[in-house]
């Protein structure tokens, strides 16, 4: 009996193993979507829009195309206005004596403009006209004050000739780093140290004549009881700066009287970082314009200015000077000003008025792009920079493209729903 039922529990075993091998293998299992879209639409498909011919005419809607311009970008700078190098000239008196207004009416007042060889001050050495004998102690001080004019005159005639040779030197040096230049052996920094410093020659040569030229119109009268008067004038045209003395007063010779300046033409001082320095294009003009202009009022051009190279070094910053006409005085020393400066970067690129450009709610740029008639497309842009009331861009529409520069934010409205 056990023998019959191990050979039935066995039959039974390889009846269902053979069972399983002639059945059909299972199908694998399909991954279900958690979404379906019927269309995946495009981002220029979205952001169509298509007006009515009254609808387009409604909104006022003026196209322009995308050109390809050379445009030299803009860097802003802030500036501020000095007084040129010998632009601030102080009178001393020449000999003592007593002061009086030149003017019988009004005295000259400091911030008074003032023209050549204009009378500041009448100066009486010594002695009052009508005196007839000096004393012993007023006969000494008018030999000294002969002796102080005389000393003076050889100094002035001194100052000249040292000044002409320091000009004669300096335009040497001039001549020379300009010839080397013109080998291409020597540097352009050269030439302009080399013309700053002749600059500064000619300044000072100028002072040099003025000041012999004052001494030289001295003429005291070796009589005794006799005394002319001086008159003391202006050097040059400009405002009365400062006024040391006032009339009535005993002044010593060399004691200083005024001081005037020349504000025509005027500095601009620009310190730029050394990092962005060659950026710059040093040879063209910086236009200039002040604080409180507002965006798109006409700046003034100022060409460079020969000046002593000067630097700050805890800011890293080097000077760059500009030459600012100034007929009317409008521009003061010390004043704050905005500067900008033209970079050497020079190419051609993608530009569209600033006015089509739309910015959305996270910062993002567009233009829209007439693509058919009464049929506006939303195009992204990246602007790179700003110059001139034009966007150059680095992405967007190519050129020959027509975009939207009037009503594009009417448009922007029609397209999100808040427009007219």
């Amino acid at each position: 009996m056990k023998l019959v039922e191990h050979i039935c529990a066995w039959g039974f075993v390889a009846m269902i193993a053979l069972i399983v091998g002639c059945a059909k293998p299972a199908a694998p299992a399909v991954a279900t979507s958690p979404a379906k879209v019927a269309t995946l639409a495009q981002e220029g498909q979205l952001n169509t829009i298509v007006l009515t011919t009254d609808a387009e005419k409604r909104l006022g809607i003026e196209t322009a195309l995308v050109e390809s311009r050379s445009i030299q970008r803009e860097r802003s700078y802030g500036g501020e206005i000095m007084l040129p190098v010998g632009a601030s000239i102080v009178i001393s008196a020449p000999v003592s004596g007593t002061l009086q207004s030149a003017s019988d009416s009004e005295p000259i007042k400091v911030g008074s403009l003032v023209s050549p060889k204009q009378p500041i001050f009448t100066l009486l050495p010594l002695l009052s006209p009508e005196r007839d004998v000096l004393t012993p102690a007023e006969r000494i001080r008018f030999a000294e004050s002969k002796n102080t004019v005389a000393t003076a005159k050889v100094d002035a005639a001194n100052q000249v000739l040292q000044a002409q040779v320091t000009l004669e030197a300096a335009r040497i040096t001039l001549e020379r780093a300009q010839r080397l230049l013109r080998e291409s052996a020597g540097a352009a920094r050269s030439v302009d140290d080399a013309q700053a410093q002749f600059t500064l020659a000619t300044q000072s040569l100028e002072a040099a004549k003025s000041r012999k030229q004052l001494l030289d119109g001295i003429d005291l009268e070796a009589e005794a009881g006799q005394a002319v008067p001086l008159v003391i004038e202006s050097p040059q045209a400009g405002m009365l700066r400062a006024q040391h003395v006032a009339a009535g007063e005993v002044v010593a010779a060399g004691a200083p009287l005024f001081a005037v300046v020349k504000f025509e033409p005027i500095w601009v001082r620009v310190p730029v970082y050394v990092g962005e320095l060659i950026d710059i294009a040093e040879e063209e003009p910086a236009q200039i314009s002040e604080l409180a202009d507002t965006l798109g009022s006409r700046a003034v051009a100022a060409p460079p200015a020969v000046a002593p190279p000067t630097s700050v070094p805890l800011s890293a910053t080097i000077d760059l000077y500009f030459k600012l006409e100034n007929p009317s005085g409008k521009w003061r020393a010390g004043q704050r000003v905005t500067t900008r400066l033209k970079l050497g970067e020079q190419a051609e690129q993608k530009v569209v008025p600033w006015s089509s450009v739309m910015h959305d709610i996270n910062g993002g740029t567009w233009v829209y792009e007439n693509t058919a008639p009464q049929t506006y497309v939303r195009r992204r842009v990246a602007v790179r920079y700003v110059a001139d009331s034009l966007a150059v861009l680095s992405e967007g529409p190519a050129a020959g493209a027509k975009i939207v520069t009037t009503s594009a934010v009417e448009l922007f409205g029609t397209e999100f729903g808040f427009a007219k």
